[in-house]
């Protein structure tokens, strides 16, 4: 409030506080006296200005009047160039009646500079840089004259200079205005970098930093949630300062400018003008006199709807025309087109039926359309889906893949779900290889209750009990473990099948091992002098079976550590069926197992084989040896067929394999002897083993 009355505009109210930051720290300067000098006039003055008189004197660059006139080729003098008539900026205009009016407040108004006038003296700046300087020289100097900070006559040079309204205008001035320290008080935008405020002493910035207004827009944007925008900005140094500016703004907030155009300096009215229109022309919708919508796409293109005509002939020759239907573009997909097919006449040759005109039959469902060498792509063959794939439709383009768990019907016209199947117990061979592992269970239960009946027969001492008791246990557990194959294949049952057949096993070959070398030892201790007595006895024997299986153990540790058997769907290897099987994780794992049992078979054998001839009625490396024959026949089989098999096949071979190899090694070493136990007792006394020794 100046005098109770409030002041016009805000633009005014700065002014004011602008005026009053300038001429109250100011002292009164006295006039000085008028003395003669011998400076010329200025011979090219600024024709745009405003001087009003006063005992301090303000300063403005003002860009209120312009030339709109092409940029200096350098082909020709200057002067000869041709300058179009002034234009005024209007809206500029009333940032030098502001400053009018604020300077006729403040005199006015004595409690502000009593008995001071304040002057002003404005100068055009017509947007130009050199225009520009010459301006700010000129304020600098008395008026008229082009010399900086002398004056020769009784007129006050300013105190201070108001300016300007762009950014390089006041970059301009204030390259100038800072050598006289002279203050400089700007009014628009002004960006300036730290280096040029530590430059510029000497200006003073009114409007804040346009990073403000920046982060205001990207807060406006995240409001209504647009990421998807585009750029429009002058051809000039600010457009190009503000893309610099706005683009790392908008990246740091993810937001996506979709284009930047850059609009040339002297057309920029020109073409916001032309936005305008473009954006009034997409935005037109409106009913004509028929009540029919008018408007355009995205494309530009007028939205309309299409009816669909039906040409009739009378009977007289004429034709009539009758719609039966529509087409709208802008409908639902699905409904653009709409047709009442009952209002339709054909034409007589055609018996009222819908006419055919087609190159070839239409491919029926179970076939796709093939393309026929040198004929038009309406033309076309038949050929069936192949396995896996189907068209459930007339005149499909391509055969389409069933999915993963379906299977394509007989006729391939549609998906069938698979069946799921496994080594059941309820099934035939399933029932089968359970009732033969039962068996044997049971088989080996009556030897090792023959072999703890008899238990202190010769024929049961001579052949070390406790190992006979292990290897009796351990070929129970093979029979029993053949049931873990059977079954749907479960998270525990997969991580136990192949470890517990490895680990079993292993223990029967290990305890096969103790008793082929105890044998070799014990009749090689028989000899006289032989230092082999001290390693006859049960320690040797129950080192070589523990040694044997820890090992086994640790490679079957590191298996389930590394890389453990899981259930798996196998959808592929047979087309109706879904295979429920176990992986077995590591392929190399699996075979290691198989490859030590088959290393410790073969050391058996050899040592057996080696020991045959043997003498001895109760000597057991020839039963071991065919009993390893046996053996390792049945495994090295396995593999092919293991390999060659899928589903349960496969899971059958191994079962198969566990039962046989067993039964080998029950059949080949405790048959021979439950006879001699069971059916010839006289040949189980010590007389006769000492007799035959």
């Amino acid at each position: 409030m100046v005098d109770g009355k409030a002041l016009v505009c805000s633009s005014k109210e700065r002014l004011v506080i602008e005026m009053l930051l300038l001429v109250l720290p100011c002292p009164i300067v006295c006039p000085l006296s008028s003395i003669n000098c011998s400076i010329f006039d200025d011979p090219f003055p600024i024709k745009h200005n405003f001087y009003q008189p006063g005992d301090l004197l303000i300063g403005g660059i003002a860009f209120q009047v312009t030339y709109y006139n092409n940029p200096p080729s350098f082909l020709e003098h200057p002067t000869r160039m041709v300058i179009d008539e002034p234009g005024s900026i209007t809206k500029n205009y009333q940032h030098i009646l502001a400053l009018a009016f604020a300077v006729k407040e403040l005199n006015e108004n004595p409690n502000f500079l009593p008995n001071t006038s304040l002057g002003l003296y404005i100068l055009n700046s017509y947007g130009l840089g050199r225009m520009t300087f010459k301006a700010t020289l000129s304020l600098l100097s008395a008026q008229q004259k082009l010399v900086p900070n002398f004056s020769c006559d009784n007129r006050q040079k300013v105190i201070a200079v108001i300016g300007g309204l762009m950014s390089e205008t006041s970059a301009h001035m204030a390259s100038i205005l800072n050598i006289y320290k002279t203050p400089q008080i700007t009014h628009g935008s002004c960006s300036l970098s730290k280096a040029d405020k530590q430059k510029f002493q000497s200006i003073y910035q009114m409007v804040p930093d346009d990073t403000y207004e920046y982060r205001g827009v990207i807060k406006l944007l995240h409001h209504f949630r647009w990421s998807w925008i585009g750029l429009l900005a002058n051809d000039d140094d600010k457009g190009n300062q503000f893309l610099q500016r706005i683009v790392p703004l908008l990246s740091e907030n993810s937001i996506c400018f979709a284009f930047t155009y850059k609009l040339p300096k002297m057309t920029y009215l020109k073409e916001i003008a032309e936005l305008i229109l473009h954006n009034f022309l997409r935005r037109i919708y409106f009913n004509n006199s028929v009540r029919e919508t008018i408007q355009f796409d995205q494309d530009r293109e007028l939205v309309s709807v299409f009816d669909l005509t039906n040409w009739v002939t009378l009977s007289n020759g004429s034709f009539a025309r009758v719609k039966v239907g529509q087409l709208d573009p802008q409908a639902p997909s699905g409904k653009e087109l709409t047709l009442a097919e009952d209002k339709i006449v054909w034409h007589k040759s055609f018996n009222q039926v819908l006419p055919v005109s087609v190159c070839n039959d239409p491919c029926q469902a179970g076939f796709s359309k093939t393309k026929k060498e040198g004929r038009k792509f309406c033309c076309y063959d038949c050929t069936p889906c192949p396995e896996g794939m189907f068209s459930g439709q007339k005149d499909m383009d391509a055969c389409v893949k069933c999915p993963d768990d379906h299977y394509s019907s007989d006729g391939h016209h549609e998906c069938l779900p698979k069946i799921s199947t496994y080594l059941s117990y309820k099934e035939a061979l399933g029932i089968i290889l359970v009732t033969l592992a039962v068996s044997c269970f049971l088989v080996t239960t009556l030897v090792l209750g023959t072999f703890l009946k008899y238990k202190n027969t010769p024929i049961v001492k001579a052949n070390n009990r406790s190992l006979t008791y292990i290897l009796l246990v351990s070929l129970l557990l093979c029979f029993l473990c053949s049931l873990l194959f059977i079954g749907e294949p479960g998270k525990v049952t997969c991580l136990l099948r192949q470890t517990t057949f490895g680990l079993i096993f292993c223990v029967a070959l290990s305890t096969i091992l103790a008793k082929t070398i105890t044998v070799v030892l014990a009749f090689m201790a028989t000899k006289p002098g032989s230092h082999m007595r001290r390693w006859v006895g049960k320690k040797l024997a129950h080192s070589i079976v523990l040694s044997g299986s820890f090992i086994q153990a640790v490679i079957c540790i590191i298996w389930v550590c590394i890389s453990p058997p899981f259930p798996q769907m196998d959808m592929h290897s047979q087309p109706k069926t879904i295979i429920l099987e176990c992986n077995e994780g590591s392929a190399a794992m699996f075979y290691s197992v198989l490859g030590y049992l088959g290393f410790l078979a073969s050391v058996s054998f050899t040592v057996a084989f080696l020991a045959r001839k043997l003498p001895g009625s109760f000597n057991e490396a020839k039963f071991i040896t065919f009993s390893m024959l046996v053996f390792c026949s049945v495994w090295f089989s396995f593999i092919p067929s293991y390999l060659s098999s899928k589903g349960k096949l496969m899971v059958a071979v191994e079962i198969f394999s566990i039962l046989s190899s067993g039964v080998g090694l029950l059949g080949c070493i405790f048959f021979p002897k439950c006879y001699i136990i069971l059916l010839r007792p006289e040949m189980n006394i010590r007389e006769q083993i000492i007799k035959v020794m």
